[in-house]
Parts: C-alpha cells; sequence; structure tokens
C-alpha cells in the first residue's frame, strides 16, 4: 500500500498513539489517543524494517560508479599507465572514475556517438581539466579509436544498443593492443524497458542474452577469458582477451 505523507502520519498516529519515534535517520512526535502497546511496536518496528529494506533495496540498485570500476580495474588488471577506453561514455561518471584507476601516467579515451552528450562530456573534461582523457565522437559501426590505442576497453550497458554488432566489434578488436582485455557488462532482455530501434531481433528485447555476446565477440576474434555473473544491478560482466 503507498502513503503520501499526510496518509503516512495519519496512519502513524493510529498505530502508535502518542510517541516521539525516529524512522530511517527521521525524528517524529505523535500524538494520539493511548499508550503504545507491543502490538503497536510490532506495527511499528515493521514499518522501520520496511523502510530500510527499501533504502538498502535503492542503494544496490542505483550501484556506485568508484565501486563498480574498481571491480572492472581489478578484473581487467588496470595499473598506473594503462590505456581504458569507455564505449558510450554518456555523462561520463564511468570515464572519471576509470582516469581515477589509471592515474596521471594513464589515458582514458571517452567515446560517444550522441551530440549534446558529446558537448557536455567535453565540457565536463575542461571543467576538470582532465588532460589525459581523450573525448571521441564514435559512429554506428565504429568506434573511431586509433588502431591498437588500449589495453582495456570496456562497454556498459551500450552492446544491446549496437545495431551493427559486427562491424562494431571488428572495429573494438582493432583499437585493441595485443593481449588487450575487452569487458561487457550488460543484462538479458527485462521486462518493461522500451525496444531498442535498429538491432537485431535476436536480442530478444531490451538487453541481450550473454550467449549472444559471447557468440559475437568470439566469431570477432577475441576469446572469453571469465565470465562473472554477480555484477551489480543483477547485470553480468563478460571479459574476453585479444591474443
Amino acid at each position: 500500500m503507498y502513503l503520501d505523507g499526510v496518509e503516512w502520519a495519519a496512519e502513524c498516529r493510529r498505530i502508535i498513539g502518542n510517541a516521539n519515534v525516529t524512522i530511517c535517520g527521521e525524528s517524529y512526535w505523535f500524538v494520539g489517543e493511548g499508550p503504545i502497546t507491543a502490538m503497536k511496536k510490532k506495527k511499528l518496528l515493521m514499518l522501520g524494517l520496511v523502510c530500510a529494506a527499501a533504502a538498502v533495496f535503492a542503494v544496490g540498485v542505483r550501484g556506485d560508479a568508484a565501486e563498480e570500476v574498481k571491480r572492472l580495474a581489478e578484473l581487467m588488471g588496470w595499473k598506473p599507465g594503462t590505456v581504458v577506453a569507455d564505449i558510450g561514455a554518456g555523462d561520463g561518471k564511468y570515464t572519471f572514475a576509470a582516469v581515477a584507476r589509471v592515474g596521471a601516467a594513464g589515458k582514458v579515451f571517452a567515446t560517444e556517438i550522441d551530440p549534446k552528450k558529446l558537448g557536455e562530456l567535453k565540457s565536463e573534461v575542461v571543467k576538470r581539466k582532465l588532460g589525459n582523457v581523450v573525448v571521441v565522437e564514435s559512429k554506428e559501426a565504429e568506434t573511431n579509436l586509433p588502431t591498437a590505442c588500449c589495453d582495456a576497453i570496456f562497454l556498459r550497458h551500450v552492446y544491446h544498443h549496437l545495431t551493427k554488432p559486427a562491424e562494431f566489434d571488428a572495429s573494438l578488436v582493432r583499437s585493441l593492443k595485443p593481449g588487450g582485455r575487452l569487458a561487457i557488462i550488460d543484462f538479458p532482455a527485462r521486462a518493461g524497458l522500451d525496444p531498442v530501434e535498429g538491432v537485431p531481433s535476436n536480442r530478444g528485447g531490451h538487453g541481450i542474452p550473454q550467449k549472444i555476446v559471447v557468440e559475437e565477440l568470439s566469431a570477432a576474434g577475441l576469446q572469453v577469458e571469465k565470465i562473472v555473473n554477480d555484477w551489480p544491478e543483477n547485470d553480468y560482466c563478460v571479459l574476453f582477451v585479444k591474443r
């Protein structure tokens, strides 16, 4: 049952009577008609537990870019001086987390296809004075990254948007150094999400089966190195290497 602020306060008064209580870090004084009984205390405890559970769930769904990139860096073997590419960088929060990991001696390419996001990303890089972040305008079938420029490339929630995956995969492989790694962080098709226009029909909806990711990038010449199925937000991460 959903209660707005007024309804929620009224419900608390009905349940607990006169009391000063703290729920989810906030203190409230309720004036009711009688003392708190054992049953009313139990109801109040349940209300607090529901609130706490909701807060934990929200944190889990929202995730944290720095923590996710930390895990990605450990998985892919980043170190100071590593050259990384964030494909489909969006607002740049994963790019900026990545540059903190590779340090001043490293470099991060941030690619984006959307003109508005591209402009905002460039402005943010200038604002932060990040000389080792290079913003690149990518295309539908091309990263536009230099050949053999990267030790590591990652795509987070991007691969299932590719409309020309075979061509784009070939571009990703060209951009990797020999021994370089590619990480695909994505999810199977999820209900309630709008369809992605122009993608192959085998995606099954908004998302992409892990099996398809493995098949397509193996066909492009990469080898699966590791699969992680407990990634944040119920995603998976498939790690490939270029031999």
